[in-house]
């Protein structure tokens, strides 16, 4: 073979292993490039689905320990709530309500009742990879079984703070809550009303 098309045929040659290789870098970097895309995304939906279940988990104990605090409370005890004001017909705007349930009993109890939150741990379902929200120190001093629940100071401070700011965003949803509802306010406020509970997450009705 001539030596001009020997050079042209390995020119030719070098051409054709430069664009195979070329072509092999480019789809490499596009399949690197979706597996970067891909990660963060599955890393977003994971830290998305961690707070969801955080605020969810500080809603629900939230309403445990309401309700604990409310059962406390002698139900026969009565407050006066109104106005009293005389009406033009000499009557008063006054009613009287259990003190455990009315406005200013309840905004007391929310005051402090996010420092609850340090008696809870967590727990990771792991058929669903959910993470719960359960108390690992009883209310009256015994022992409990803490086999499901893991104590953290970093994920109680974390479900401080999402209590504390649910008592915020929500006051008047609680006190209204608390006021007048007595059965399923877990899922009534926590799922139906503050969405801060997903649908999708089927929690198990806590007992008190």
């Amino acid at each position: 073979m001539p030596l001009n098309m020997s050079h042209t045929f390995l020119s030719g040659k070098f051409k054709v292993v430069y664009r195979y290789t070329s072509a092999m870098m480019e789809n490499s970097q596009r399949v690197f490039s979706l597996f970067v895309i891909l990660s963060l995304l599955h890393v977003h939906c994971q830290g998305a689905r961690q707070t969801q279940d955080m605020k969810c988990g500080a809603c629900r104990a939230l309403v445990d320990e309401m309700e604990w605090e409310i059962s406390q409370v002698d139900p026969k005890k009565m407050i006066q709530t109104g106005s009293f004001r005389i009406n033009p017909d000499g009557s008063q705007s006054i009613r009287e309500v259990p003190l455990a349930r009315s406005e200013g009993h309840l905004l007391e109890m929310m005051e402090g009742i996010c420092e609850k939150m340090k008696e809870y741990g967590e727990r990771v379902d792991p058929s669903s990879s959910r993470t719960t929200y359960t108390r690992i120190s009883s209310r009256d001093g015994k022992a409990m079984d803490l086999s499901n629940g893991a104590l953290d100071s970093r994920v109680t401070a974390q479900l401080k703070f999402a209590c504390e700011t649910i008592v915020e965003q929500y006051e008047d949803e609680l006190i209204e809550f608390f006021a007048h509802e007595t059965e399923n306010v877990k899922d009534k406020l926590c799922s139906k009303r503050t969405d801060l509970c997903d649908h999708a997450l089927k929690m198990p009705h806590d007992e008190l």
